[in-house]
């Protein structure tokens, strides 16, 4: 009896270091990933795809927009804060577009 206590002991022990070990590589596995977003160039309008998807950086002077209202800011791909001028993209991976920008493939949040 005591043996299959010493075994459920030691399987708590390593699920409880095992989720320790998932939980800190979490955290370790995003920290880069928000220092990188301050670091990251900022979206050309003449980049190609940029030029492809009609991309500018001043969405007030956008044309084709289907409302007024419409910027990168509040748009479902900018990955940005919202206090922040330029911001992160799943659209243009490793660019920071600008959160007044503006281009076709805009997406509302809902």
């Amino acid at each position: 009896m005591s043996e299959d206590n010493n075994n459920i002991e030691g399987r708590r022990r390593f699920l409880k270091v095992a989720a320790s070990g998932v939980a800190v590589a979490s955290v370790l596995g995003t920290l880069p990933r928000m220092a990188r977003a301050q670091d990251l160039p900022h979206l050309s309008p003449s980049d190609p795809t940029a030029s492809a998807l009609k991309y500018t950086e001043d969405g007030s002077k956008a044309a084709g927009k289907k409302t007024p209202g419409d910027a990168c800011l509040n748009c479902n791909f900018y990955q940005g804060k919202a206090a922040a001028a330029w911001g992160p993209c799943q659209l243009f991976p490793g660019k920071a577009v600008a959160s007044k920008g503006w281009c076709i493939s805009h997406a509302v949040m809902i």
